[in-house]
Formats: structure tokens, sequence, C-alpha cells
């Protein structure tokens, strides 16, 4: 086996490349023959991405918009790309998504909407209700996404602040044909949270995001407070006549790119298991759980045998209480590398599978048997930098931050444990 973080990188590598687009795209497009005007929308990490996919798979002609964040986008031949603010919402961000309400809205009874969704499009699509400033929305915002909320609580308020997600454009494009094809970045692979839904039945409701709010002890503005309170702003529901004409189809899941990884592992001559595509939970507390069993594993060969890889990918959260720097995977190793306490059989890699974790420049980092000893002798005290979620700068001394720049993919989190 090779080096043990480069072993873990190629496990990375492999896992981001099976969730590309060129790779997962064209195989779900449509067989049916279809007329009149193909419209393409889409908004997340993956936008510019999937739609390169689209028009290198497509032989008729297409129109379109795809939003992406800063630093995403692609030259594309026919489809527009706009780059907006992630993970605040900015006025890019809301002007785009009034131009693809509007091309939604355009779409006659014989066209086709395409509608590519990927993470990070609850953001990028910006279009709050006229009630609500975009700047009541960018505080409310910024509050959900340092309260430690899940991507499920966040968008069930995000939903119903939109003239857009939700159903909404699936509603703007009726009675016109609706494809969507989407990209998961969220645990459970949820239609409606991938993106906020813009295009499937909303499952959650106005008191659902009223108790998200009452959760976290969030107080946001009253045009926020006014609009969930008023029964017009409910999203649009199973069962309603605008989703008759719309399929969904899921082309690259957490839970494939997981499984690419292992099977990687084992052709490099490691074993592997994946723990599960779904892990919730505070990071750091997370990284506490997961250092616990590999330290069983590697003391007591059970409940698997050594060497082996443990796997796994979801969304944890961060309550940010510091002023430090770093994402949710730095924030995760460095609670997994304060538990692990310099265990000499282990090393661990976490990373976000857009490149970016948070708002950092990196997309994670690595661990080893010699890292907190590495800090110690350069006097960097590593549960102090956890209290103040400084884990950027904790990796950045030891220079072993993972920098890809975007990767124009995103299934969420992957970590990969090694017990050698």
């Amino acid at each position: 086996m090779m080096d043990p973080t480069q072993f873990l990188k190629s496990l990375f590598d492999v896992a981001v490349e099976r969730a590309h687009p060129r790779n997962v795209l064209q195989q779900a497009l449509p067989l049916a023959p279809i007329s009149g005007r193909v419209i393409v929308l889409g908004a997340g990490k993956a936008a510019a991405s999937m739609a390169a996919a689209l028009e290198a798979s497509w032989d008729r002609p297409l129109e379109g918009l795809v939003v992406t964040r800063y630093g995403h986008s692609l030259p594309l031949r026919s489809i527009e790309v706009v780059e907006a603010g992630h993970p605040m919402p900015d006025l890019a961000g809301a002007d785009a998504a009034k131009r693809i309400l509007a091309l939604a809205s355009s779409a006659r009874e014989n066209d086709t909407v395409i509608f590519l969704a990927s993470g990070g499009a609850s953001a990028l699509l910006a279009l709050p209700d006229e009630t609500v400033p975009l700047r009541d929305k960018q505080l409310v915002t910024n509050d959900l996404l340092r309260s430690g909320a899940t991507i499920h609580q966040m968008n069930a308020v995000r939903k119903h602040l939109s003239s857009i997600k939700g159903g909404r454009l699936a509603e703007a494009a009726s009675p016109a044909k609706v494809l969507t094809f989407a990209i998961s970045d969220v645990p459970g692979d949820n239609p409606d949270v991938i993106g906020s839904g813009p295009t499937v039945p909303d499952e959650t409701t106005l008191s659902d995001a009223l108790a998200v709010l009452k959760a976290f002890e969030i107080k946001p503005p009253t045009s926020i407070i006014s609009r969930l309170e008023n029964p017009l702003s409910e999203t649009p529901k199973q069962g309603d006549p605008i989703f008759n004409n719309t399929e969904f189809h899921m082309i690259a899941t957490p839970h494939d790119a997981l499984l690419a990884a292992k099977m990687e592992a084992e052709r490099q001559g490691v074993s592997a298991v994946v723990l599960s595509d779904r892990i919730e939970g505070e990071a750091r507390e997370v990284g506490k759980v997961l250092a616990s069993l590999a330290k069983h594993t590697a003391d007591h060969c059970e409940p698997f045998k050594r060497p082996v890889v443990l796997l796994s990918g979801g969304e944890t959260t961060v309550t940010v209480k510091g002023s430090g720097r770093g994402g949710r995977n730095a924030e995760f190793l460095l609670g997994l590398m304060l538990a692990l306490e310099g265990h000499s059989q282990i090393h661990a890699i976490s990373c976000d599978t857009d490149g970016i974790d948070g708002s950092e420049d990196n997309a994670g980092a690595s661990v080893g048997p010699e890292s907190l000893k590495q800090l110690q002798s350069m006097n960097i005290d590593a549960a102090a930098c956890l209290n103040d979620n400084n884990a950027y700068a904790v990796f950045e001394a030891l220079n072993s931050l993972i920098v890809t720049g975007p990767t124009l993919t995103n299934v969420n989190d992957f970590r990969a444990i090694l017990i050698a």
C-alpha cells in the first residue's frame, strides 16, 4: 500500500470522480423524442458542469440559464452561466433566480424544461417573496448557518421564504414537461431537500419552518415572521396538479461515491466498510464517536479486522461560538484527532466533495499518528483551537490541508479512517 495519506486521498479522488456530471448525466437522459423548446435551468455548485455534460450529450437546440457559486463556472455553447454567492445569498443570485423563474414561466405545453439540481442551490436561488427584503433573508440565513441546524431544518425555512423553491419553479413552468436531474448532497437524498426542491412537492410546512426558528432561538426580522405566519405562503404539496407532468431523476448520491471508494480500497488490497452515507450531528462530537470506533477496532480487531478503512458520508454541523476559521470537515478532524490521542495505527481524511470546506479554500485535511505531537512541539493548543472553531489554523500549521479547488460536483462530506 502507498503512503497512508496518499492512499486515503486516492479514495477521495475516486469518490469525487464517480459523482462528476460527465460520468453520470448522459445515461439518465430521456430516450423519448422531445418536441418544442428545450429550456435548461439549474442551480448549485455542479450546475455549470451538469450543463456542460448536457450540452455534450444533447443533439437538439438548447437554451437556458444556470447559476453556480463564484469560481465554479465553465464556458458553454448555448446555456448561460451566472455566478453568485454561497453560502450567503447575494444580489447576483436573486437576479439569476428572477431570470430563471421568468424562463420557466415562458414555457408552453409542448416545451420541455430541464432543471439541473445540485448542492448549494438553496443559497444560489435566492428569490425571497416580495414582502421579504433580501437583507432580511441574509440575516436569517446567517443565523441558521451558525446555529447548528441541519440542512433539512435550514431548507424548511428557506423554502417558505422563497418564490422559486419548494415546488414554485414547477408551478411557474406548468403545464410544460419538467425533467429534473439531481446530484444529492443531503443525508437521505430527499428530493425536496436537494436545493430546497424547486420542482418537487414540499414535505414541510409553515409550522415546521416556525418551529426551526423557535428551536434555535433565532429572532428574525418582522418580515420573516409575517411571511411564515401567512397561510398563503404555504408551498405546493404532493397531489397538486402542477406536478402531473414532472419527472425526477437522481443521477449521483453520497452512497454511490462511498461505494466507489470502497471498491478502490479493495482494489488496492485494503478491506473497506461503508458505515453510513447520512451521518449528521455536531462535527466535533461525530469525530469523538468515530475515534472511539477506530480505537476499538485497532486494539481488538473488532468489529472489523485490520487493515480496514471506515468510510462515511453525510453532513455534520458546526455551532459557531468562536472567532476562528474552518469548515465542518476540519472541525470533525480536529475532534477526531484529540480523541485519538496519537494512536499509532490510525490515519484519517475528511473532505467536502465540492472541494470547499465551508467558506475556506481547502476541501478538508488529513491527520496521522504524529499530528498531535507535532502541534505540541509548535506550542499549539489543539483543544483551545477547537473551542475557538479554529480548525483551519491547526491543519495549516501541520501542512495537512487538502486543497483541490472546485471539483464541480457535490455529494457532501467524505470521511475515511484507515486502521493499519
